[in-house]
């Protein structure tokens, strides 16, 4: 058993508790890493609207962590204490979409990442007065001192990067970055719209310059978000306010080959589809429960997916993003700011106000002789 320093969350309307939680010994495929640095992503606010969350309470949350390993499972062979590890999703690793190489569409991936339980609806955690707490949030429940996750989770990186702000590789940047390089395979000279410059829409902006993309519109309501994706790469900004923001995506240059939406706004979903030439290609992110009206013949000639993670095999797809960041091609750094794990609150604040793109938490160290 170890004991950790975690940021809680107890009820959807209530701040997180710092506290101390016990971890049970490991399973045999899992690993126990002692986090540096956790993204808070959008995925993570989900936990304050009861209708869009699945997970059990209390919890440990956090999916973009980074950290050193410690200790290993019997049965974990590729990975040894002292790694450096970036954590990312969860998958069964047997289901025809995992045999297949396609993780991000696991039969379990709800099951594996939402419910914050181990795929037997187990419990491993429990804080100082016994209550179990919910510790495998995207398989790892990053916010804390120590994680554990599972080996098929766990990338190995080389231990000379900047460990403590690596974790959003695992699952914005990889989402946003993934969308254009896995799954529109966006070639030089073509053409994109990115709707909502976040953390993931700046990921496929980065992306897409990257890709030689000759036209990288970016749309948002935040001036300083569309200043922001013209300086990584972007070509033009459209702010979202408009009254015709298809057409105003239009005056750019024409319709788009590809499009992206990370908003989960169904009008700006509505829009993503409508910029698009014939072929094109609109590829959504963003989760939200509305519904989308089109009519049959917008659809001429377009196709329309809802893409997990990127379509990533993280262990493939983010030593391919930290090369591009040796580059300087994929400068993901500069829109990290970091914050002490005790300041989850602020962090979060921050983040729903858009005031910070991406906040990575920094838990306190752990001393050399509690390891």
């Amino acid at each position: 058993m170890r004991t950790s320093q975690a940021a809680v969350l107890r009820s959807p309307d209530k701040s997180y508790e710092i506290t101390e939680i016990t971890l049970d010994d490991l399973r045999p495929h899992e690993v126990l890493v002692r986090v540096a640095g956790a993204g808070l992503c959008h995925t993570d606010l989900q936990l304050r609207n009861p209708d869009q969350q699945l997970a059990r309470l209390p919890i440990v949350l956090g999916h973009e962590g980074s950290g050193v390993v410690e200790q290993v499972g019997a049965a974990v062979t590729a990975i040894k204490p002292g790694d450096h590890v970036v954590l990312s999703y969860g998958s069964c690793g047997t289901c025809v979409s995992c045999q297949s190489g396609a993780p991000a569409y696991c039969a379990e991936f709800e099951l594996a990442n939402l419910t914050g339980t181990d795929a037997d609806g187990r419990l491993s955690a429990r804080d100082r007065d016994g209550i179990p707490i919910a510790n495998r949030w995207f398989a790892q429940s990053s916010f804390a001192q120590y994680a554990v996750a599972t080996d098929r989770s766990v990338v190995v990186v080389d231990a000379g990067l900047p460990l403590e702000i690596l974790g959003p590789l695992g699952c914005s940047l990889q989402t946003g970055a993934g969308a254009v390089l896995n799954e529109m395979r966006l070639a030089p000279g073509q053409s994109i719209a990115v709707f909502g410059v976040g953390a993931v829409g700046l990921g496929a902006v980065m992306a897409a310059k990257a890709a030689g993309a000759a036209r990288i519109i970016a749309i948002d309501v935040r001036p300083d978000r569309l200043e922001q994706a013209l300086d990584l790469g972007a070509t033009h900004g459209v702010d979202a306010r408009t009254d015709d923001l298809v057409g105003d995506v239009r005056a750019t240059g024409g319709g788009v080959d590809f499009s992206i939406d990370t908003t989960s706004i169904t009008d700006v979903i509505t829009a993503s589809v409508r910029v698009l030439d014939r072929p094109g290609t609109a590829v959504l992110v963003g989760g939200g429960p509305g519904e989308v009206h089109l009519t049959a013949y917008e659809l001429a000639g377009k196709h329309v997916t809802f893409v997990y993670e990127g379509s990533a095999v993280p262990q493939i797809f983010v030593p391919r993003l930290i090369e591009l960041w040796r580059q300087d091609r994929f400068p993901f750094d500069r829109i990290v700011r970091t914050y002490p794990l005790a300041e989850i609150d602020a962090a979060e604040a921050d983040a729903i106000a858009g005031t910070t793109i991406k906040p990575v938490l920094i838990p306190a160290p752990v001393p050399e002789s509690s390891r």
